[in-house]
């Protein structure tokens, strides 16, 4: 399967780990990318809403100055795939920095979104049933917390993609500029919290 650069976001932890404490919604919300129009309208109501919050958290990310900032530190060497690789970057300050955010550590939290998403992947799109496969057995979650799992998927996308890309040579950015990228991910990140919890209550209208 090729990717493409606007194909799907990739910040999978974020995305997780933003859903709140409603099971469903946290089902909708990583499926997000996968649901295209209306189709949410067949889903359960707060797998819906999962969809909706997924998309808005996409919009919020998408025009933040500071993720734009985080793009054009990027973009002369990725060009387009400079969005990709600010979200393999800030999943991988969240995930090595996650007791901050979250009173489970980054395994259990995984495992158990892990547990769930299997449970419930008779509500996920075929594409969707099959990544969550490969994302179970290669334990993406836990492995963002590392430079190395980090590597990885990006060289793993980097072959996908018909396009040259050259996102095997990111991990070299991330390791010159860590601190620089990691202060913008923490300025960003807790606007981003405080976003999606509002949206939650405001728009989905759970608490």
């Amino acid at each position: 399967m090729y990717v493409s650069a606007k194909e799907k976001r990739i910040n999978y932890l974020a995305h997780l780990y933003l859903s709140g404490k409603h099971e469903e919604v946290l089902v909708g919300n990583f499926m997000g990318d996968f649901i295209k129009g209306n189709q949410w309208e067949t889903l359960p109501e707060l797998v819906g809403k999962g969809v909706f919050l997924h998309r808005e958290i996409d919009h919020f990310t998408d025009n933040h100055p500071i993720v734009l900032q985080s793009k054009d530190k990027l973009r002369v060497q990725f060009r387009h795939f400079s969005g990709i690789i600010v979200d393999m970057f800030y999943d991988y300050f969240l995930a090595k920095n996650f007791r901050r955010y979250h009173d489970m550590s980054l395994v259990d939290f995984a495992q158990q979104c892990y547990a769930l998403l299997l449970h419930k992947q008779e509500l996920l799109p075929e594409k969707a049933r099959h990544m969550l496969h490969f994302m179970v057995k290669g334990d993406w979650l836990s492995s963002y917390a590392t430079k190395e799992g980090i590597h990885r998927s990006l060289k793993g996308i980097g072959r996908r993609t018909p396009y040259t890309s050259e996102l095997h040579l990111a991990i070299q950015t991330l390791t010159e500029n860590e601190k620089v990228f990691e202060q913008e991910f923490e300025l960003f990140f807790a606007d981003m919290h405080q976003h999606a919890h509002a949206f939650i209550r405001n728009e989905l209208k759970l608490s």
